[in-house]
C-alpha cells in the first residue's frame, strides 16, 4: 500500500521528492476520477449537442467594467492562502516530514509563512487588476453570451462534488453516529474531510445536478444518460484510491484458500493484508514478512482479507463499458441511466457481502445501509424503465 505518492514513487521508481508526502494517493485517485469522468462526459456532451438534444443558453454578462475592489480582495486572499500554507510546505517538505510528522498535522495548522502569503496575495491582486484593465471598455455594457452545452461540464461537476462530499459525510455520520457525537464534542478539520459513505454522495450530488438541470433548462433524464457511463467509470477510479492507500474499504477475512480455478491470478487478488495501510490498523510489520516498512505507518492487517477495493473497480469498469457500447443503441430517454441504477444497486449489494460494514436490522432482516440503498436503486432503475418503455409518448433522442 502506498499512503501517499512519495512512498509509491521511493518504491516503484527510486525517486524521492519530499513534496510528494502532501499528496495523499486516495485523494490523487479522486483527482483522476474527475478527470477520467469529466473525460468521457464532454464527448457525451458534444454527441448530444451535435444530436439537438441540449438547447444552447444565454447568460448576461458585464463586459468591460474595471475590477471591482471585491474582486481584487478575493483574488488577493486565494493568492495569500496559497503562499501561506502551500508554497511554504512546498519549499520546506524535506525539513517538515521527519521524525513521524505527517503532512496533514502542518496543512491543518496555522503555521506557514507570511511572507509568502503576502507576495503571493499582492502577485495575485496585481494581476486581477491588469487582466481586467487590458480587456476594459470606454463604456462598459452588458452582452448576453452563449453558453453551450458542454461548458456545463466544470460547473456541473462543481455542484456533484460538493452535493457529493456534503451527503457523503452526512450518510456516513447516520451510519456511524458515535463519530458524529464525537464530532460535535471535538470538531475537527480532519473529521470533516474523514469518514465519507459513497451512497449519500451519490443520492445528494445527484439531487444537486438535478437543481442545476431545472435551473439551465437542461433535460434531467437527457443529462443522466450522458453522464451515466462516466459516473460507473469513475467510481471504479476512485477505487482504485481506496485499494492504493488501503483506507479500510476491504472485505472480511477469507474464508478459505484461493480456490484452484483462480490459481491464474496473484494471490493479493484473492486475500491481502493491506501492509502500510494509510489507516495504521493492524499489527507491526515484521522484518520476516515481505512487505517493506514504511516510516510512519509501518502496519499490516493479522489476516488476509478480501481486497473489495479491487473487486469493484473491475466491476465498475466493465459496467461503464457495458453502458458505453449501448449509448448509442438505445433510443428511450433514461433507460440507460435505469441501467445504470440496476447495475449499480448490483454490483454493491453483492460486494457489501463479503465487505466490513455497519449492520443494523430492518423487518427482521440485518443488512447494512449500502445494501438498502442499492436495493431501492436497483427497484428504481428497473421501475424507470418499466414506466418509460410504457409511455405512449416517451420522448425520444435521435441517436
Amino acid at each position: 500500500m502506498y499512503p501517499n505518492l512519495y512512498y509509491a514513487f521511493s518504491d516503484l521508481f527510486g525517486i524521492e521528492i519530499p513534496f510528494f508526502k502532501l499528496i495523499n494517493s486516495f485523494g490523487f485517485f479522486v483527482a483522476m476520477a474527475f478527470v477520467s469522468a469529466g473525460f468521457f462526459l464532454t464527448k457525451e456532451f458534444t454527441r448530444y449537442t451535435n444530436l439537438g438534444s441540449f438547447p444552447i443558453t444565454y447568460r448576461d454578462e458585464l463586459k468591460g467594467a474595471p475590477a471591482s475592489i471585491q474582486e481584487i480582495a478575493t483574488q488577493s486572499f486565494i493568492g495569500f492562502l496559497f503562499g501561506w500554507k502551500f508554497l511554504y510546505l512546498g519549499f520546506n517538505a524535506s525539513n517538515l516530514f521527519t521524525d513521524g510528522a505527517l503532512p496533514q498535522s502542518f496543512l491543518f495548522s496555522f503555521d506557514g509563512s507570511i511572507t509568502l502569503g503576502l507576495l503571493s496575495a499582492i502577485a495575485l491582486g496585481v494581476w486581477t487588476w491588469w487582466d481586467a484593465k487590458r480587456k476594459q471598455l470606454p463604456t462598459p455594457k452588458v452582452v448576453k453570451t452563449e453558453i453551450l452545452p458542454h461548458e456545463h461540464i466544470g460547473t456541473i461537476m462543481t455542484v456533484a462534488a460538493a452535493g457529493g462530499i456534503l451527503g457523503a459525510k452526512i450518510f456516513h455520520f447516520i451510519e456511524y453516529p458515535d463519530q458524529f457525537v464525537q464530532f460535535i464534542q471535538e470538531p475537527s478539520l480532519n473529521a470533516i474531510l474523514g469518514g465519507l459513505t459513497i451512497y449519500g454522495g451519490l443520492i445528494c450530488g445527484g439531487l444537486s445536478v438535478w437543481l442545476y438541470s431545472k435551473k439551465y433548462n437542461l433535460h434531467f433524464l437527457t443529462l443522466a444518460d450522458a453522464t451515466a457511463p462516466s459516473l460507473m467509470l469513475g467510481y471504479g477510479v476512485g477505487r482504485i484510491g481506496c485499494q492504493v492507500s488501503g483506507d479500510g474499504d476491504w472485505g472480511v477475512n477469507i474464508p478459505y484458500e484461493q480456490p484452484q480455478w483462480l490459481s491464474w491470478l496473484p494471490e493479493w487478488t484473492w486475500g491481502y493484508n493491506f501492509p502500510n495501510n494509510v489507516n495504521r490498523v493492524g499489527r507491526a510489520i515484521k522484518s520476516t514478512d515481505p512487505w517493506t516498512i514504511f516510516p510512519d505507518y509501518g502496519t499490516c492487517l493479522d489476516s488476509a482479507v478480501f481486497p473489495t477495493s479491487l473487486y469493484e473497480t473491475t466491476m465498475a469498469v466493465a459496467i461503464f463499458a457495458l453502458l458505453w457500447s449501448l449509448r448509442t443503441k438505445i433510443k428511450t430517454t433514461g433507460v440507460l441511466f435505469g441501467i445504470y441504477l440496476i447495475f449499480n444497486g448490483i454490483e454493491r449489494f453483492w460486494i457489501e457481502k463479503i465487505r466490513v460494514n455497519t449492520t443494523f436490522e430492518m423487518f427482521g432482516i440485518e443488512m447494512t445501509q449500502a445494501e438498502l440503498i442499492s436495493v431501492l436503486l436497483a427497484t428504481s432503475g428497473i421501475s424507470l424503465i418499466v414506466y418509460l418503455t410504457r409511455q405512449e409518448k416517451v420522448v425520444i433522442n435521435p441517436r
